[in-house]
């Protein structure tokens, strides 16, 4: 027992100096205090938040915003389930955050981008930073004021600095992911027009499909996302002068109106996507996914199956990049959720490769006009080059 709880000590501590060695920056966090005169708060009406970490060097003048994911809130009761916690409050959130993956001040972690100005902007609105309602509910107190946190954070930093960029990347993961594609061409707007801008999303191309029992969950949800906090005004309105608003929030409807540059980079079996819109906790009731949605490996032939035929739905609604050199795609064929903000996913020994190329070469190629990158994975199992993710029995579904 004695060794066992050594050797368990000795492990967490090899894991903390790798993590340090690899993950050394740690960055406090600012308070946008004034925003708060503006109405642009959190959930709970506390002020937004960002960390950064200054450029030097050849990147002084160059701004890589990425926005933080964190699912979204569809009503009052799911809204006030996160109104006090890091995901609606500023008062949760931890005041030091590790930069890695892109966010990473090392050339040899992040060539192409470790001296650049990197933001982290927080999310605490819950509906990716589209949000604009006035009225305050005083038996909730909640705020759903996400696009004046957008607004308030890009007026901070084009204060610090922003406003004379000659580069400038609007990233993101997950929830933030899906901000980067539907704020890109609101983030170009803002930022010099002399700059050279470009976005980039990670894990934020949701698509709109049935879960395993034909219902259609995520689009009844993000349909109570947009209703719930006032969001259908500050969506692209090439979409929402076609349809739903709610319907916007699937890049598949927006991507081919988008005028800036954009990149994608997302797993064909997205394991958000496969555990929250292909089989949602409301479509399994007995739980017979449960051990597949964790680990893939543990996956049936019936079930790989279902989850081949949604990879095909996903690139299905990818739009055709055709001789475009703007846009770029690096769509592995992993079972992972966000890939640029881990260092062992971005740019280390052993991380995904694409046609020989890692995500961050891939990007950094395409930023730079060194060479475009389009490319699809083939099919699940074949890149061994995947880090696959397995997930906490503990952990519970987003949605």
């Amino acid at each position: 027992m004695v060794n066992a709880k050594l050797c368990q000590l000795l492990h967490t501590l090899v894991s903390a100096l790798i993590l340090l060695k690899v993950d050394g920056l740690f960055v406090n966090i600012t308070y946008l205090q004034s925003a708060v005169a503006k109405g642009a708060v959190c959930l709970d009406g506390s002020p937004p938040a960002y960390h950064m970490d200054k450029g030097f060097g050849t990147g002084i003048n160059n701004w890589l915003v990425h926005i933080e994911g964190g699912g979204w809130c569809n009503n009052v009761t799911t809204c006030l389930a996160r109104k006090n916690t890091r995901l609606g409050s500023s008062k949760a959130m931890p005041k030091l955050l590790a930069f890695s993956g892109i966010l990473n001040n090392r050339a040899s972690f992040n060539p192409d981008f470790y001296n650049w100005n990197r933001i982290k902007v927080r999310y605490c609105d819950g509906a990716s930073f589209t949000g604009d309602l006035d009225a305050v509910n005083l038996a909730t107190n909640l705020h759903f004021r996400g696009h004046r946190i957008f607004l308030a954070v890009i007026e901070e930093l084009l204060a610090k600095g922003m406003k004379n960029a000659k580069n400038a990347i609007l990233s993101g993961c997950s929830a933030g992911g899906l901000t980067s594609i539907l704020l890109c061409d609101t983030f170009r707007a803002l930022v010099p027009m002399s700059a050279k801008v470009k976005c980039l999303a990670d894990a934020g191309y949701f698509i709109n499909a049935k879960d395993i029992s034909g219902a259609p969950h995520i689009e009844a949800f993000y349909d109570d996302v947009v209703r719930t906090h006032g969001s259908a005004r500050h969506l692209p309105t090439s979409c929402t002068s076609q349809g739903r608003p709610g319907l916007c929030f699937f890049p598949q409807y927006t991507v081919q109106q988008i005028k800036t540059p954009l990149f994608l980079v997302n797993a064909a079996y997205d394991s958000w996507q496969i555990k929250n819109i292909l089989v949602p906790g409301v479509a399994d009731p007995h739980g017979t996914w449960l051990k597949c949605k964790l680990n893939i490996n543990n996956c049936s032939p019936a079930q790989l199956k279902l989850m081949q035929e949604y990879r095909l739905q996903f690139l299905h609604t990818v739009p055709p990049v055709g001789s475009s050199t703007s846009r770029g795609m690096f769509l592995n064929s992993c079972y992972s959720h966000c890939q640029t903000e881990l260092q062992e996913t971005w740019l280390m020994n052993g991380s995904p490769m694409l046609f020989n190329k890692t995500i961050a070469k891939a990007v950094g190629d395409w930023y730079s006009d060194r060479s475009p990158f389009q490319k699809i994975d083939c099919p699940y199992p074949c890149d061994k080059s995947c880090h696959n993710s397995i997930f906490d029995p503990t952990e519970h579904p987003d949605i």
